[in-house]
């Protein structure tokens, strides 16, 4: 009965028109403003805004020129080693001694370059063709490093010309010395296979690492100089290590892929 009276009285008074009517809250104002600000910003960074992905990958230090394997022409003993790793050598230049059934052997090296290891010890008996030492190729003493970064062969795509490059290399104490900074020079655009790798870089081991996960695009990346720095390269920190970078020295790079438009991800 109370309600039904209750609504008696308002069906018999007059209409109160000339009241104001509150519609919203001064809160309510504000985060309507603030979702409209949002809504907004969202929508102009979704046309003109990019997104910026990176593509790590394994990678190692060289002076961009490859390795050879050097072969024994003969078979026989060794006799004497003449080089030894680290050592750079001139074309025709002495490695091994080898006794053979006619005689002594030397066996030369057949480009100029420094020699990155050894893989035969005195008293050893060898046979022909058998993989004596791994030559890096290095025309001058001067000549600057390169770092290879062995990268997925479905990123390849992505990469563009002097991305930028971080290196976090193996020898270097990262939260030290920080990473080393460089450009892709080149992006060799045809899949490499372990055997390609190895040939390049004179190690089959390393050729077999970096095909794990399938055929790798080999990216060629500019280390940054510095004259400020021991090494001579640039690094995040102000000085970097204290000693100076050797080739066939083990990496990991990160290179920063091509922008990508989000909106490209928002239409069908």
């Amino acid at each position: 009965m109370q309600f039904r009276q209750q609504a008696l009285a308002k069906l018999q008074s007059p209409e109160e028109l000339d009241l104001p009517v509150r519609f919203a809250r001064p809160q309510g104002w504000l985060v309507l403003s603030v979702t409209v600000v949002a809504m907004a910003a969202a929508s102009v960074w979704a046309v003109g805004g990019s997104v910026t992905s990176t593509v790590a990958a394994p990678a190692i230090l060289t002076h961009g020129q490859g390795s050879y394997l050097l072969q024994s022409p003969v078979s026989g003993q060794v006799t004497a080693v003449l080089a030894r790793p680290g050592q750079r050598l001139a074309a025709d230049a002495p490695v091994l001694k080898v006794r053979t059934a006619e005689g002594e052997t030397v066996v030369r090296s057949v480009d100029a370059g420094r020699v990155s290891a050894i893989a035969a010890t005195v008293g050893q008996i060898i046979r022909t063709g058998a993989n004596v030492a791994s030559i890096e190729k290095v025309a001058h003493a001067d000549d600057p490093l390169y770092a290879t970064v062995y990268v997925p062969a479905e990123n390849a795509a992505a990469i563009p010309a002097h991305a930028s490059v971080d290196l976090t290399v193996q020898s270097v104490p990262t939260q030290q010395y920080g990473v080393l900074h460089g450009e892709v020079k080149a992006v060799d655009r045809s899949a490499q296979s372990a055997q390609t790798i190895a040939a390049f870089l004179g190690d089959s081991q390393l050729g077999e690492q970096f095909t794990e996960d399938g055929r790798p695009v080999a990216v060629t990346v500019r280390l940054d100089t510095s004259e400020s720095t021991k090494s001579g390269y640039a690094w995040s920190s102000a000085d970097g290590p204290p000693f100076e970078l050797t080739s066939m020295t083990l990496a990991s790079g990160s290179i920063r892929l091509a922008d990508q438009r989000p909106v490209d991800w928002l239409l069908p």
